[in-house]
């Protein structure tokens, strides 16, 4: 059996940032290397994209917290609330002298 494919024989997908299985033409592996490389670098780089996925993680977690725990999330969002007031407060403070 193939390592490319499934128990049940359907081929199993491959990652755009991989290279697949049993390339045998060198031509055609160093484009499927060139590909995936290219891929890897715009998955890394694209720091918007990879912000808002953090984002929606955290907001999830967030919402499985207050479904789990209502007082423990809303202590968390005073906290979180106080932080940020802290943060804008040094720096306006810094920014003022």
């Amino acid at each position: 059996m193939s390592s490319d494919q499934s128990r049940s024989g359907a081929p199993v997908p491959v990652p755009r940032t991989a290279v697949p299985l049993g390339i045998t033409d060198p031509v055609t592996q160093a484009r499927a290397e060139l590909k995936a490389a290219l891929h890897a670098i715009e998955v890394k780089a694209n720091v918007p994209r990879r912000l808002g996925q953090a984002t929606e993680r955290r907001t999830q977690r967030a919402r499985a917290l207050a479904a789990r725990n209502p007082a423990a999330a809303a202590v968390a969002a005073v906290a979180l609330a106080a932080a940020v007031g802290a943060v804008v407060w040094g720096a306006v403070r810094l920014y003022v002298r």
